[in-house]
């Protein structure tokens, strides 16, 4: 009996805020072929996957937790559903910025109706240069690549990029990396590696250093004091992204180690999750700071 052909399926993984939505976002424009998009939050609120609703693409969110740990048995299911309902041309799967990719990589290899294309690892630039101590987790991402994207190369001094490149091949010696701004690549570069890296079992119980919390609110916030709060964010305060009403209108909000956007996009209620270091300690802060803005 003559074999299925198997679907490419390609992992995205980075650190969080490291650009990997972007970088969907601009996949979704710039390619043709019908993708089959597999999103898994860090945070109560699937807001990555109201940005990527009504692009004709398949979504299938698989909610909060870790994919390298929690979801593998739920992923294979999911992917077997994609398969059977919507047959896209490629599959891209969007870890968590604290997933560990080598457990994920494991289990594909097991379902026979995929054919792993690919791991591309989104690194943030700049976060580099202001946190140059490489964790664990950014550790394995980087060894598990198969393209690396240096990502937010507008921000960072060419001799800062060049030693940041340096490191990266010190760790992973056989994936190309590119520089991009706000992800933009070729997507060809991106599809059709053909991995033929084996990956062996996982052996480590993964330690999630971020925690999350999400705000939810349907009242309207005066934008002047919402920025002074998105100035004032502690630097524990690793990433924050969502909707904000403003008498304006609803704008999308991105938090990033310090460094913040605002840009116009269509919601009906402000809806915020905060991610960080024991975050406990500062989510009644932010909730009376966000409480306190709205008119």
């Amino acid at each position: 009996m003559e074999m299925a052909i198997r679907t490419p399926l390609t992992i995205v993984t980075g650190s969080l805020g490291s650009g990997k939505t972007t970088l969907l976002r601009y996949i979704l424009t710039a390619v043709s072929r019908k993708i089959a998009i597999l999103m898994n939050e860090f945070g109560e609120i699937a807001i990555d996957t109201k940005i990527l609703q009504g692009k004709n693409v398949q979504m299938v969110d698989l909610g909060g937790g870790c994919v390298c740990c929690s979801l593998l048995g739920e992923l294979t299911a999911a992917v077997d559903e994609i398969i059977a309902t919507v047959n896209p041309d490629h599959i891209v799967v969007e870890t968590t910025g604290v997933a560990e990719p080598d457990a994920l990589v494991f289990d594909i290899q097991e379902n026979l109706r995929v054919r792993l294309d690919g791991v591309v690892t989104v690194v943030d630039a700049d976060a580099m240069v202001k946190y140059p101590q490489i964790g664990h987790t950014t550790r394995i991402q980087i060894e598990s690549a198969d393209i690396i994207l240096l990502n937010k190369v507008d921000l960072v001094a060419e001799s800062e990029l060049k030693a940041i490149i340096n490191k990266l091949h010190s760790l992973n010696k056989v994936a190309s990396v590119i520089r991009t701004f706000r992800c933009q690549v070729d997507p060809d570069l991106l599809f059709g590696i053909g991995r033929e890296q084996i990956q062996s079992p996982p052996h480590h119980r993964h330690q999630p250093e971020f925690e999350s919390f999400s705000y939810t609110s349907q009242g309207v916030c005066d934008r002047s004091c919402f920025e002074e709060f998105a100035n004032s964010l502690s630097s524990d305060i690793y990433r924050a992204k969502g909707f904000v009403r403003f008498p304006t209108g609803t704008y999308l909000f991105n938090f990033v180690a310090g460094r913040w956007d605002l840009e116009p996009f269509e919601s009906s209620a402000t809806e915020l999750v905060f991610i960080g270091k024991q975050i406990a300690d500062y989510q009644l802060d932010i909730v009376e700071c966000l409480r306190s803005c709205e008119q």
